[in-house]
């Protein structure tokens, strides 16, 4: 703007010296200086002050002394004479009569009869006339910019306007702004000031002389300002006039930088203060604050400010006026600048290894070395540039695009910032191919490519930076052999920290240049077998490393496609690991084991890659002894040896899941189950559950490979015990282990167990120091204690000894589950078994789970021992299921020939079924546990040694029994403590047996078991409920012995579960009996009665709904049997008369239920019968159960 231009603005030090009051500063001042701030100096003098200190007597003794010299304070001093208040209230009055006339202009109360223009009234008029004239002017100006709804307009005014009185004008207008300012709010009369000419003057006297007002001022025009200032003449003015306030005080410039960036108003400004600033600052070491301002401005994470300067630069590109006076134009003018001024040297010579190419042309540059001192700032240019082509859609002139191209190809030196310095030029050159445009400078490019290349390795040895651009380019030129180039669009965004729309169309000419000219695949894979392994990878590591590079290539399957061997960089890459685990290394193995079981093509079927050896799976195990302080002998980390789990444990998943895809090819070969046997599986997954932050999803991975290949390791109980040795329990175990505890040994342990016979105390002493212990420091005693353990089984053997024999074993059981397991079996069979040396191995136990039973049988009675053999007994049962699933899998084959029955059918009828492997297997596992459930069962009834004890013992107290029933009865109340602990460990696992798989329960009870143990099952396992879902279909089979167990079943299930569901089975029952009693012969009638009547007692007495079913069901039977027994011409009368009497009778005399007969019937006992006919003793049996059924309703029980 060239209005203003000859006008003086108050200067810097001017305005300093007026906002400290610095008189000193004040007196230094020039005259043309003084004058503009003699309105407030002369108010400072003449108004009383607020302060009334000494300092301050002196210095307005100074300013008075100042101001004594100056014509123009006269007449200040008039102007401060006039009457305030009188011109306030005329100036109200005028506002009142323009806002009744709709803004028209009317007759002034403030000014009338203006004969002359207003600069010539001005001039001839007294001081309270020119406040008039000035105040009816502003007034005018305010009430129009409040009226244009935000258009902006330019007032002309003669008052304004005028170079003769402009001084004069200042004067008025500071004096009636200080005098009035509730009338004229200084942000107001800065925002009309905008709209007259040589506005941004006055505005920077009138804040000169209230410099308290400069940030207010500042931003109420920053906030009513334009949100694109380059695009209207008001944008411009308003720029400008903010431009020159904040070089009148240049230390608020960065606050009103701010203010512009909070309120999205007027980028061009923020860019014209920083562009001052840089000018003023001059600095050249550091990034200048133009690149960083508008740098944070387009990388910062508000996208509100992101759009509105993106929308900046979009419209100042379009603009057709004049350039040099644009902002934009400046500020590319400035950074074009400063990156020319840290260009290296360029060298057009052709030097050592560079010379290559002896055909180039000598005009193209070979050697450009990037300066240390400016690397720094090179890269903060390269992301600025970036940020405005990608972001802004800045399109970049010749010059730009020649001088950027010579920046990305330089040459830095071999520091971390280097190595941050070519990665972001690379991928500059990938987001804005079209930078390149010319033959020379595609041929410069490839030339820098290329000592990328050569120079790699030597950035990396010498900056000791893991993640260098060596492995980016192996990622890019891969990602172009296998096209995908949305890939590299990811890898350039997220290196250079921003997100660009990158049109894949765009890499064409950069995908040929790398996959033609530079980086083959041949060559890619080759080179990236000798990149060396990062050492101690970890999350830690950031950037793009050899990892990254090598699945890619695994991906692509460009290894087995040039028959490059991988295997022995992976597996080194996985014993250099440590925590936290980065997050590449599991997809890097699943993707390997793909490439080793999945082969790159049919054609080629042999074109896989080659699994870890056995061999070098166990090298990482090897440093794992089971010895004391295990860990500090360890040659491989932890993650090593989980990261080798993991392969193992799901190669042999993946392998069994593409048994059929493999069948047609060369099968891989699998693991062996003694490599697997060798891995401490269960203590790498508790190590691992520490970890479990540091890991990532490591842990979770093996646990899901556990529960699907080794139930058996992920059971609940293991679990929930490895809760308890882990919690608070286990670190008061630490805090109180003993120094006598550390020294012991596992031969002291064993001769400790030697002497238990003769002295249990030492050994019960040593027992309770490795309680202290963790069970890692366990394992050395583990051989020890298994071997002794048959001498526990001795009677005499204390109980506490065998409970913490069962504690430390549990303790074992959580870090070696399966050697702990082979040697218990072992330890534990019979002595007969010993003698023949016989030893047990993990696979027999898994192929046949029911040799843990095949134990001494003393173990039946020792609870603590038995806890042991049953918790191994569901472990091998799992195990077994997982094992016969497995080997159904390797060997797929064969289910393509089902089996079939060999025998010819008989001519005219169907052939058998096919019968398929997995119903055979299904078939066995069934037949398997229900043998386990059968087995464990049996050893629930009492032996006829513990019955013959038990027996004789009621008898020696009792002195004498009433009869049989009450010493069977007394016998069931005086059971041994260890037979009924043992049925209640047993009755905890056929509950488990039962929930996991209901069809074993089902299984079980079709087969049927001794009767007497019905009260135990059903009382001790709580899930034999479901027992009533197939009940009914046990009643309708045809076998007699069936029907029985299902009644006898029934009747203890009603009385434990009286339910609706219950009642309606019962009923059924009652039905069923009553069909059968129609049907069968004398003799089955008798064998299926007799066991079956008094189950009627227990109907009755969970549902007295069905007695009179029950009594029906009961006439029937004997009317049946008597008139069996008539056609035998028997007088079974009495009997028949009997039955009568009891079913008319509906309450039975006390005197018949204290008799000693029924007293008998109600303790279940039979009457002496006096005939041996079947008929007969049904008839009793008959009658026995209608005398307990009554004496059931009378008495209640």
């Amino acid at each position: 703007m060239t209005e203003f231009s000859c006008l003086q603005f108050v200067s810097s030090f001017a305005f300093e010296a007026m906002q400290k009051v610095d008189v000193v500063k004040l007196a230094a001042l020039s005259d043309p200086e003084l004058r503009l701030l003699l309105p407030c100096l002369v108010r400072m003098a003449l108004c009383a002050p607020a302060d009334q200190s000494e300092a301050w007597a002196q210095d307005k003794k100074l300013i008075l002394r100042l101001l004594s010299g100056v014509e123009a304070v006269n007449s200040i001093v008039a102007l401060l004479s006039v009457d305030f208040h009188a011109l306030e209230q005329d100036a109200t009055k005028e506002q009142q009569l323009r806002h009744k006339l709709g803004g028209a202009n009317g007759e002034s109360i403030l000014v009338s009869q203006l004969q002359h223009g207003l600069a010539l009234e001005f001039e001839h008029s007294d001081s309270p006339r020119r406040l008039r004239l000035a105040l009816s002017e502003l007034l005018v100006i305010m009430n129009k910019v409040s009226d244009s709804n935000g258009d902006f307009f330019i007032k002309s005014s003669e008052l304004f306007e005028s170079p003769v009185y402009l001084d004069e004008v200042a004067d008025v207008l500071c004096i009636l702004q200080a005098e009035l300012p509730s009338l004229l709010p200084i942000t107001e009369v800065a925002e009309a000031l905008l709209h007259v000419r040589n506005g941004s003057w006055f505005m920077c006297l009138l804040v000169a002389n209230v410099p308290d007002s400069f940030n207010e001022v500042c931003r109420g025009l920053i906030k009513n300002g334009e949100r694109q200032d380059e695009e209207s003449v008001g944008g411009r003015r308003r720029t400008e006039a903010l431009r020159q306030l904040c070089k009148m005080n240049p230390s608020q410039a960065l606050n009103v930088r701010a203010m512009v960036v909070e309120e999205c108003h007027l980028p061009g400004l923020g860019v014209a203060l920083t562009l001052d600033q840089c000018k003023n600052d001059g600095s050249e070491d550091t990034v200048t604050d133009l690149v960083s301002f508008v740098s944070g401005l387009l990388l910062g994470t508000n996208a509100k400010v992101r759009t509105w300067f993106g929308m900046f630069i979009r419209n100042g590109q379009q603009r057709k006026r004049e350039r040099s006076s644009s902002v934009l134009w400046q500020m590319r003018r400035q950074l074009l600048l400063e990156l020319m001024a840290i260009l290296p040297t360029v060298s057009s010579g052709r030097i050592g290894e560079d010379t290559a190419d002896t055909d180039m042309e000598p005009n193209i540059s070979v050697y450009s070395a990037l300066k240390e001192e400016n690397v720094v700032k090179a890269s903060a240019m390269l992301r600025l540039y970036c940020a405005l082509m990608g972001i802004a859609g800045l399109k970049p002139t010749d010059e730009e695009a020649e001088q950027l191209l010579q920046l990305m190809t330089s040459r830095p030196p071999a520091t971390p910032a280097g190595v941050r310095f070519v990665s972001l030029s690379f991928c500059m050159l990938l987001a804005f191919p079209s930078l390149v445009s010319t033959p020379e400078q595609e041929q410069m490019t490839v030339m820098w490519l290329s000592w990328m290349i050569r120079e790699e390795a030597y950035f990396e040895s010498t900056t000791g930076v893991s993640a260098s651009f060596g492995e980016m380019l192996l990622l890019v030129a891969m990602y172009f052999h296998s096209n995908q180039l949305n890939a590299i669009i990811d890898l350039v965004c997220s290196t250079l920290g921003m997100k660009i729309a990158i049109k894949p169309s765009s890499l064409n000419r950069m995908k040929t240049i790398f996959t033609q000219e530079i980086f083959t695949e041949q060559v890619v894979t080759a080179h990236a077998v000798r990149v060396p392994v990062t050492s101690n990878l970890s999350a830690t590591i950031t950037g793009f490393l050899p990892i990254h590079c090598i699945y890619q290539l695994l991906r692509s399957r460009a290894f087995t496609k040039h028959k490059v061997s991988i295997k022995d960089w992976i597996y080194r890459q996985m014993c250099e690991t440590t925590t936290p685990l980065h997050p590449q290394l599991i997809p890097l193995i699943d993707v390997y084991i793909n490439s080793i079981l999945t082969p790159a093509s049919k054609a080629n079927p042999e074109a896989t890659n080659q699994p870890i050896t056995e061999q070098e799976v166990l090298n990482v195990f090897n440093g794992l002894t089971w010895g004391e302080n295990n860990r500090c002998r360890q040659r491989h980390s932890i993650t090593a040896q989980l990261l080798v789990l993991y392969y193992t444990l799901s190669y042999e998943e993946t392998l069994l899941s593409n048994v059929k895809p493999l069948a047609v090819q060369k099968k891989p070969k699998s693991y062996s189950a003694a490599l697997m046997d060798q891995i401490p599986i269960k203590y790498l997954i508790r190590q691992a559950q520490g970890l479990q932050q540091e890991l990532g999803g490591l842990h979770s991975a093996l646990l899901r490979l556990l529960a699907t290949n080794y139930p058996h390791l992920c059971m609940v109980d293991d679990w929930m015990c490895e809760e308890e040795v882990t919690g608070t329990d286990a670190l008061l175990a630490r805090m109180l282990l003993t120094n006598r505890a550390k020294h012991h040994s596992p031969k002291k342990l064993q001769e400790a167990f030697q002497m238990v016979s003769t002295n249990y105390t030492q050994l019960m002493q040593t027992l309770e120091d490795l309680m202290l212990l963790s069970a890692s420091e366990l394992i050395p005693f583990a051989e020890a204690l298994m071997l002794d353990l048959y001498r526990l089984l001795d009677a005499d053997v204390p109980r506490r000894i065998l409970q913490i024999v069962n504690q430390l074993w549990m303790l074992l059981n959580t870090v070696m589950p399966r050697r702990l397991w082979v040697m218990t079996v072992n330890a534990l069979q019979p002595k007969a078994k010993l003698l023949r040396q016989q030893k047990y191995t993990q696979n027999d136990l898994m192929v046949d789970p029911l040799i843990v039973l095949r134990c001494d049988r003393r173990v039946y009675r020792c609870p603590p021992l038995m806890d042991i053999t049953l918790h191994m007994l569901n472990g091998y049962l799992l195990a077994s299921k997982a094992y016969l699933s497995a080997h159904l899998k390797e060997n797929v084959d064969q289910d393509s020939k089902p089996y079939q029955n060999n025998t010819m059918g008989v001519m005219g009828q169907p052939e058998a079924p096919e019968v398929t492997r997995e119903e055979l297997k299904n078939a066995l596992l069934s037949a398997q546990d229900s043998a386990a459930v059968q087995i464990l069962l049996e050893i629930c009834l009492p032996t006829d040694e513990e019955r013959s004890h038990s027996a004789g013992k009621v008898l020696k107290q009792q002195g004498q029994i009433d009869s049989l029933s009450e010493s069977l009865e007394n016998t069931q109340e005086t059971l041994l403590s260890n037979v009924r602990e043992v049925q209640c460990l047993i009755c905890c696992l056929l509950h488990q047996m039962f929930i996991a798989d209901p069809n074993i329960a089902k299984l079980v009870h079709f087969q049927g078991y001794p009767s007497e143990l019905l009260p135990l099952t059903v009382a001790g396992i709580p899930s034999i409920h479901i027992c009533l879902d197939f009940i009914p279909e046990l009643l309708a089979q045809p076998q007699l012995e069936k029907q029985i167990f299902a009644i006898q079943l029934l009747s203890h299930l009603c009385i434990q579960y009286a339910l609706p569901k219950s009642l309606s089975v019962a009923r059924l029952s009652i039905n069923v009996m009553g069909t059968v009693l129609t049907v069968l012969t004398q003799a089955k009638r008798f064998a299926f009665f007799m066991p079956t009547l008094p189950c009627l007692v227990s109907f009755c007495r969970a549902f007295p709904p069905l007695y009179d079913d029950v009594t029906s069901l009961l006439i029937q039977t004997g009317q049946v049997c008597a008139s069996h027994v008539a056609t035998q011409a028997q007088d079974i009368d009495p009997i028949i008369t009997r039955l009568k009497y009891l079913k008319e009778k509906a309450e039975v005399t006390p005197e018949l239920h204290r008799g000693a007969g029924l007293d008998r019937i109600k303790k279940g006992k039979t009457i002496v019968p006096e005939s041996l006919d079947p008929d007969v003793l049904l008839c009793q049996r008959v009658e026995a159960t209608f005398l307990e059924i009554i004496n059931t309703a009378v008495v209640g029980v």
